[in-house]
């Protein structure tokens, strides 16, 4: 593999346009897909030939779901793996000669009453290289509410997979879960040296969660963070505005090296440096947490503790249940119920 140990990558901060209530939701999520085409393109030429990375806010094509039932969900908005939107965004990498990572709900054969939301990796060959399933989730279904029968299906590699390419080794972590410092360590500890994180969330000149959670995420594990979120959602009820600006990049000493303001940019642009990376995790020293990490001691605090169980969507004879708008609700309702009796809270 002849990797690439300085390149460009862009957060890509554009307008998402919700098909909630669009006449026909496929051929919005197409048009979408042409749109980007095109801003992708012009950013090429704009940044340069060394542009190899770029990463999309999350559930760009479709925006989410307000109100809709899981079967209403799949059927307007989740897409196929091979599908035509998939296709697209395929052609996108390849014309353009980049790294493409982006977020989308996706439905699967395997678990055909529900839907994933899944952060995804296309390479410049127009492949997806990697396919992650966000886990963590209050109001759409995860791997983990099925995770038996998951496993089964998909092995326990799919729940936290890293690839290793010619600009590094990739991870993504979807939206809210940057929040989750185990799932960036679980990243980091299988090799991942960039988290592309697609994201769809308040901005604000104030420190917000997620902002903070992205320079965090990046000093703990000694990783770049490219995060891309939204220029606005066109389409709901919710002001366009809410969810516009902020998209940046994180190096690997927890700073801000890029950041675009609001509106539609590429202002959120600038070099990896893969090398030095590498130098920082191999030099000795207190900057060094990743060397420094106890895990036998984080093991044993954690122990068995559980708060959110596992397989909640799968019935006792194993068959899938399809979540209703009760559920989640219901479900969080009685995790905080645990934790008070478990006097944690």
């Amino acid at each position: 593999m002849n990797e690439s140990h300085s390149f460009y990558a862009l957060a890509l901060q554009t307008t998402c346009t919700a098909v909630n209530a669009a006449a026909d939701p496929r051929v919005s999520m197409l048009e979408s897909c042409a749109r980007v085409h095109a801003q992708a393109q012009a950013a090429k030429r704009f940044i340069g030939a060394d542009l190899r990375l770029v990463v999309l806010p999350e559930y760009l094509l479709t925006g989410f779901p307000m109100g809709e039932s899981a079967a209403q969900w799949t059927e307007k908005a989740a897409i196929a793996a091979g599908g035509p939107e998939y296709a697209a965004l395929g052609e996108l990498a390849v014309k353009v000669g980049v790294f493409l990572a982006g977020n989308a709900y996706e439905r699967d054969a395997h678990f055909p009453a529900i839907y994933f939301q899944t952060s995804f990796i296309i390479d410049p060959r127009g492949d997806v290289i990697l396919r992650y399933r966000r886990l963590v989730s209050l109001f759409a279904p995860s791997p983990y509410d099925v995770m038996d029968r998951y496993l089964e299906v998909y092995g326990e590699e799919a729940l936290f997979p890293v690839v290793a390419t010619d600009i590094g080794r990739l991870a993504a972590i979807a939206s809210e879960e940057i929040l989750y410092p185990e799932i960036a360590r679980a990243l980091a500890l299988r090799g991942a040296e960039i988290f592309v994180h697609s994201s769809s969330e308040v901005a604000s000149a104030l420190p917000t969660p997620k902002n903070i959670a992205k320079q965090a995420r990046a000093l703990e594990n000694l990783a770049y963070v490219v995060s891309a979120n939204t220029a606005g959602i066109d389409g709901i009820g919710i002001p366009r505005g809410s969810t516009d600006g902020n998209s940046q990049i994180v190096d690997f000493r927890g700073l801000v090296i890029a950041q675009a303001q609001v509106g539609e940019s590429i202002a959120a642009c600038t070099e990896i440096d893969l090398a030095a990376l590498r130098r920082y995790r191999r030099r000795p020293g207190m900057a060094n947490t990743l060397s420094r990490q106890p895990l036998a001691l984080w093991r044993r605090a954690l122990g068995s503790t559980q708060i959110q169980p596992a397989n909640t969507l799968l019935g006792g004879d194993g068959s899938l249940l399809a979540p209703t708008a009760a559920f989640y609700g219901e479900r969080q309702r009685r995790a905080i119920e645990r934790l008070i009796e478990d006097k944690i809270i």
